[in-house]
């Protein structure tokens, strides 16, 4: 079996930072990478892949699932839950789609009334 690879720490703390202004985020270490969790619930997962990628994983809603499964080879649904999704890390990721998608995980993930400070007005 093929070594995975470590997720570059600047890729970590580019998450971090997004994700640790979310109220009670905690960051810690998962099986393979590192995940950020609002008490038990996970809101993101990296991890770098034997094929030399590295991943992120998080919540969306069923419309996203059902785009993320069209997106192209960089987007996919995963096995891991009914509204799991990822996306591969690399130079041409667009970290401000990415930091609103995982605002949106949080959203998803967070007991509701943490969820309501971050809740975004309706159009």
């Amino acid at each position: 079996m093929a070594a995975r690879l470590t997720v570059p720490e600047e890729v970590v703390l580019r998450l971090d930072a997004i994700l640790s202004r979310f109220p009670k985020v905690y960051e810690e270490s998962a099986w393979v990478g590192t995940r950020w969790r609002v008490r038990q619930a996970t809101i993101a997962h990296v991890f770098g892949g034997e094929d030399k990628l590295v991943r992120i994983t998080f919540r969306a809603s069923m419309d996203e699932v059902h785009a993320f499964a069209h997106l192209g080879p960089r987007c996919f649904k995963t096995d891991w839950g009914q509204n799991v999704v990822g996306m591969v890390i690399d130079q041409d990721t667009d970290w401000e789609e990415l930091a609103e998608l995982l605002t949106d995980s949080y959203c998803l993930q967070a007991p509701a009334n943490l969820a309501r400070t971050l809740a975004r007005p309706t159009a």
